[in-house]
């Protein structure tokens, strides 16, 4: 059991970057961690995943070459590094770990959900 909590979202303009941090209250040795977003109207959707290891990561076609996910097992926590932001990057982001046997790159796997935080970028 996994318990995350999301932090670093605020107010940025457009072009500039953000660090969000994921710190699991439980175990993630061997399990899949991503980052999922929702915006108004929009349903959720699949940010970016990295797998046990760090070794292996997957991301959304929209944030590609934009965002980069990353974690530190010693600390149990991973991070969403934001560059080159857009107003439509505006949503409420979410950390999420996987199951026992999940994989980083499928969204459907990932069963244990933080509360969110907030990103806004402004024109």
């Amino acid at each position: 059991q996994v318990q995350p909590v999301e932090s670093g979202g605020g107010l940025v303009q457009a072009g500039g970057s953000l660090r969000l941090s994921c710190a699991a209250a439980g175990r993630t040795f061997l399990r899949a961690m991503g980052w999922f977003r929702q915006a108004p109207g929009k349903e959720r959707e699949f940010v970016a995943g990295v797998g046990w290891s760090g070794a292996s990561t997957y991301y959304a076609d929209s944030v590609k070459g934009r965002f980069t996910i990353s974690r530190d097992n010693a600390k149990n926590t991973v991070y969403l590094q934001m560059n080159s932001l857009k107003p439509e990057d505006t949503a409420i982001y979410y950390c999420a770990a996987g199951g026992t046997t999940s994989r980083a790159g499928n969204p459907n796997e990932y069963t244990d959900w933080g509360q969110g935080t907030q990103v806004t970028v402004s024109s």
